[in-house]
């Protein structure tokens, strides 16, 4: 993530921080994925119904991830300036826990589940991202 985006999703992140509550990792996700046969289907038929003059590709909506030392943070991104539109949710860290990291050529993800929660949450992380994803999932233990 660059300086600019960084800078704006910080100053959304401070009224939200609990005293001594400290931020480890901000970086881009996804928090749904767009198969590569919905795609290619979407495309084709938006490609058929404009008659050949344009073609429409879904992608999934870019959210920002802030992971503290007690909570992880989604906000979602704007797609055109570099600044978080809204907050979406909020997840406390203690008893989470994810599958394996999943690679695959432009990204790479895993699903992070709680306990308590039967549902999980597959994040989704760009080729750039996987730094990041590497600390995020450091912090979160393997499901056993």
């Amino acid at each position: 993530m660059n300086g600019l985006r960084r800078r704006r999703l910080m100053a959304r992140l401070e009224p939200i921080l609990e005293p001594g509550e400290r931020v480890e990792v901000t970086t881009i996700v996804n928090l749904a994925t767009v198969s590569v046969g919905r795609t290619a289907a979407f495309a084709a038929a938006s490609a058929v119904f404009s008659g050949g003059a344009m073609a429409v590709v879904p992608v999934p909506t870019p959210m920002y991830l802030a992971m503290t030392d007690r909570r992880f943070l989604v906000f979602r991104a704007d797609p055109v300036f570099p600044a978080p539109r809204e907050h979406v949710t909020t997840i406390p860290r203690a008893g989470l826990v994810r599958s394996e990291i999943r690679e695959r050529v432009l990204n790479s993800s895993f699903v992070v589940s709680s306990p308590s929660d039967e549902q999980g949450l597959r994040v989704v992380f760009p080729l750039l991202g996987r730094g990041d994803r590497d600390t995020v999932a450091a912090a979160v233990p393997v499901a056993g």
